[in-house]
């Protein structure tokens, strides 16, 4: 890479973003240091002046990465962007030998022990420790895998505690950070987007306890975790009808399927079928938008770039950074042909056929360039379609999902143990099992008791709420008879397993 000084204003941004520090200012002139410079094109993508040109010259001894699709041309003794391979003698090695569980078991933790992994009985129809300094409702005692056990249950209110919807869909919702409404009040927000799914983000303790709006949040997340139907509208985006298990209703239209992955991934996966379906393929995706003799995936098939452009700004070879809206793939893309970049097809051949689809595979068409420019529809054919089927049946039914997400370090521990830290470290320390209705939960590192649980994995009507407003969760805390009796647990309330169940 090389800088144009005519252009260049010295803003830096180059300097701070190459991943091996091979741009400097000298001078008060840009300078790449061109012994370790790899092309990986970060500086030219964050340029703002298009100051950062392609000398388009590969040094002797240098290897093309085809690890991932930055492509780094790695001269003798270095290593690409990532760190990764290294260039030893014209062979890419790999900078870390392969770990064996042995080399990382002591980071990854014991597992649960197996007499401890489920709860004697669970919490749901047990009643409230309320106040907290007396003991839970329900403490059971009884024998697994020959162990003494001991289970404590009890429904807990918690107001410090949210719900995380993930909504599969490439269609757009809304930007991220807007408002979710419910019945008119605000009860949350629109938050990332992971993988091919929209999250939204409800409740939490400052919408619980900060207003009106906290009995409308309390109301939906016990719809929402008892797997009801609810709806909700995002501020400047959707209407939604979602129930967790089924398919989302986005203004009006039932979701079918759930995208196959990124218009990158697409190609990648499919690629054997497009390269029979067309001279070129455009899959279409909000996120990444591929153009497949451009990608590494159709150079390793050994095509050749058609001179196709289109109008999203290119991320590497082949991978374009779509845009968002309500057209194909999530994009602005209403009618497939306005993905080419003006004067995006001059100089293609005529005759050249290009298929255009998604990631879904639910829409397609497929077009032949005419000469002098432009595009003509033509119908689909059976290579084609064959192509865009292997999309579409290879994708995912939509669905809502949804985790609650909790924390059970507060006042309820006092109705499990008499010194409430110490039911903290045993949950921490995997001496004491946290599950809800039965379920287990993931439990996140740090203080406190703070949990997540798949609301499909309890039973349909165990959560509930009251108004302080805090909804009202059945957790167990199970775990060997001698450890509760070491953590200062109220043994004196604890009842045989065959006393209890009768």
């Amino acid at each position: 890479m090389r800088i144009d000084a005519e252009r260049c204003i010295v803003c830096g941004k180059c300097v701070k973003n190459c991943p091996l520090e091979a741009i400097s200012i000298v001078d008060k002139k840009v300078v790449i240091d061109e012994a370790i410079c790899v092309d990986c094109s970060v500086c030219s993508r964050v340029c703002g002046e298009e100051a950062v040109l392609s000398t388009g010259q590969v040094a002797e001894g240098t290897i093309i990465c085809d690890s991932c699709p930055v492509a780094c041309s790695i001269p003798e003794g270095l290593t690409g962007a990532c760190h990764r391979y290294i260039n030893e003698g014209g062979m890419l090695k790999r900078m870390a030998r392969l770990h064996t569980f042995e080399d990382v078991k002591d980071i990854v933790g014991p597992d649960w022990e197996p007499a401890i992994r489920e709860p004697i009985v669970t919490a749901i129809g047990a009643g409230t420790t309320y106040p907290d300094c007396k003991p839970a409702p329900v403490i059971v005692s009884g024998v697994r895998d020959g162990v003494d056990v001991v289970t404590v249950v009890t429904e807990v209110p918690l107001s410090y505690s949210g719900v995380k919807v993930k909504i599969d869909t490439d269609v757009t919702i809304g930007e991220e950070g807007a408002a979710v409404y419910s019945s008119g009040r605000k009860v949350g927000h629109l938050t990332t987007e992971e993988y091919g799914s929209k999250i939204v983000a409800i409740g939490g303790v400052n919408t619980l306890t900060g207003g009106p709006d906290g009995f409308t949040a309390a109301r939906l997340m016990t719809d929402i975790c008892n797997q009801k139907p609810f709806s909700l509208r995002v501020e400047g985006g959707a209407k939604l009808k979602l129930c967790v298990g089924n398919a989302p209703v986005i203004d009006g239209k039932e979701i079918g399927k759930m995208r196959v992955g990124c218009g990158s991934a697409t190609v990648g996966l499919f690629a054997p079928f497009f390269l029979k379906a067309a001279d070129e393929v455009v899959v279409l995706d909000s996120h990444l938008t591929a153009l497949f003799t451009e990608h590494t995936a159709g150079r390793f098939l050994g095509t050749t770039p058609s001179g196709v452009k289109i109008k999203f700004p290119r991320s590497t070879p082949g991978r374009y950074f779509g845009d968002h809206g309500s057209g194909w793939g999530g994009t602005s893309v209403t009618s497939p042909e306005e993905v080419f970049a003006e004067g995006g097809l001059d100089g293609v051949k005529g005759g050249t056929t290009i298929l255009i689809t998604e990631t879904t595979g639910q829409n397609a068409a497929l077009f032949e360039v005419v000469e002098g420019g432009g595009v003509k529809e033509i119908e689909i054919t059976p290579k084609a379609k064959e192509a865009v089927n292997a999309v579409s049946e290879s994708c995912q039914p939509s669905r809502v999902s949804a985790f609650y997400a909790g924390g059970t370090g507060g006042s309820a521990r006092a109705g499990v143990v008499k010194r409430p830290i110490k039911i903290t470290q045993a949950v921490h320390d995997m001496r004491a099992r946290l599950t809800v209705g039965g379920a287990p939960t993931f439990l996140m590192p740090g203080g406190g008791i703070n949990f997540f649980v798949d609301v499909e994995k309890v039973k349909k009507g165990s959560f509930t709420w009251v108004p302080t407003p805090a909804l009202v969760v059945p957790v167990e805390y199970t775990m060997r008879v001698t450890d509760y009796e070491e953590i200062e647990g109220h043994i004196e309330a604890m009842k045989p397993e065959k006393e209890v169940v009768k």
